[in-house]
């Protein structure tokens, strides 16, 4: 991961496919935000219990853990344009089941788990395939860097703005409103994903085939078996599991910390968002992938500083500047490390490769989240968040301890595709 960038790397939005894709994903993604919110809301409202914040987040993340590492196999196997359109449909119906309740008086909590449940089940599904399904829709690989930079700024600026706007309709027309408009934000994506015109899939036959079982060995043992993915994988888990929780918590800090309302949570988020969009705009303007193990180290410092430095506020205007610090910290070190993961992954298991992702980031986080709304009630909210802060802390020394065989291990990589050539390699090696 030297810091020399040698080759031009095209910027992604020339490409008219993603700029169609990335249209409909800032629609849609605005309504995923305020329906998470929404959700959230709506179960702390009804219960007044951070367990149960925890234990919908875990009804709503554990088939992820479950079901993802198959998810990669049937994306290395089906067409991914047509599964992604089937799952953003699911999400609609699920979006408009919510609204059906939220609008009924009062929702049982079951109800609410049930939908959370069948959003997971969709998500295990949807988010591995359309992380491969964006290399599907580039012209060149060199796009991929600065698509995902892309793609994550789309995510922040989403973020910046769906709880913002969650707030206001929470206040004026109740959280139904906002599952009504993430339902009707699908209707976009989907219109952008049939006009989408993609290279031919290299979908394995029937013939070639081996048995699914066999498949997820396949790629776990090429996973765990390259230092610089596992390294990666490693980190995104315990990120997953010890540190991200601190989410599942924001609510209960609006209420009961800063003595807020739903606006105050938006607040909170958009806070976070600021940083995460800093980071993602300053990852769209790098000209490629080298140099990025330095920022996860950094970024992970970050990330861990913010929380405990968030733990220890106790007004919303101290909060805002720590939340800012986390947003940027996670962000750089989600995409960064999403990016290096990607351009090192052979083709023919990107799908699985990407579901292990999917399952170490999204299918770990439920145990996290249980964890951590269980803890809280025992030691506080925010020593809980110390705690996670802490983790992180030490995850980030743990992963710089380890930077430099990484680097070395991922240097013939990069040299074969022509991210680094062997002549520009060798002065930095005898320099």
């Amino acid at each position: 991961m030297s810091q020399q960038v040698l080759v031009a790397n095209p910027r992604a939005l020339d490409n008219p496919n993603l700029r169609l894709y990335f249209a409909g994903q800032i629609v849609s993604m605005i309504g995923t935000w305020m329906q998470q919110m929404a959700l959230s809301w709506l179960i702390y409202r009804l219960t007044n219990s951070t367990y149960m914040l925890g234990l919908v987040a875990f009804a709503g993340q554990a088939p992820s853990f479950l079901l993802t590492p198959f998810a990669g196999i049937v994306a290395d196997r089906v067409n991914r344009k047509k599964l992604v359109i089937v799952t953003q449909t699911l999400a609609m119906v699920q979006a408009g089941l919510l609204a059906f309740l939220a609008f009924s008086h009062q929702p049982a909590i079951w109800q609410l788990i049930a939908l959370g449940a069948f959003s997971g089940l969709i998500n295990a599904f949807d988010l591995p395939t359309r992380q491969t399904f964006l290399v599907d829709m580039l012209d060149s690989p060199r796009e991929l860097p600065n698509a995902i930079a892309i793609n994550s700024s789309i995510t922040t600026l989403t973020r910046l703005i769906g709880p913002t706007v969650a707030g206001i309709f929470i206040a004026w027309a109740g959280e139904g409103m906002c599952f009504v408009v993430n339902a009707v934000s699908y209707v976009a994506v989907i219109a952008a994903l049939c006009f989408i015109k993609v290279r031919p899939q290299a979908v394995v036959s029937a013939a070639q085939r081996s048995g699914a079982l066999a498949q997820l060995k396949e790629g776990f043992h090429y996973a765990f078996s390259f230092t610089p993915i596992r390294a990666l994988l490693g980190l995104v888990a315990a990120i997953s599991l010890f540190v991200m929780p601190y989410a599942v918590l924001m609510t209960a800090f609006a209420r009961d910390v800063f003595h807020g309302d739903a606006t105050t949570l938006g607040i909170l988020t958009a806070a976070s968002g600021v940083g995460s969009l800093a980071a993602a705009l300053y990852l769209a303007s790098r000209k490629g992938v080298l140099g990025l193990g330095r920022w996860i180290v950094a970024s992970c410092a970050m990330f861990g500083l913010g929380l405990i430095l968030f733990g220890f506020c106790k007004t919303l205007w101290q909060a805002v500047p720590a939340l800012v610090l986390v947003g940027f910290g996670s962000m750089i070190l989600l995409a960064a490390s999403n990016t290096v993961l990607q351009t090192l992954v052979d083709e023919d298991k990107r799908g699985r490769v990407m579901s292990i992702y999917m399952m170490c980031f999204m299918g770990l986080a439920p145990f996290g989240s249980m964890a951590a709304g269980a803890l809280s009630t025992h030691f506080g909210l925010g020593n809980t968040v110390i705690a996670c802060g802490v983790i992180g802390t030490l995850l980030a020394l743990a992963f710089a301890a380890r930077l430099d065989v990484i680097r070395k291990e991922a240097r013939p990589v990069y040299i074969e595709r022509g991210i680094l050539s062997a002549e520009a390699e060798l002065k930095v090696m005898n320099a």
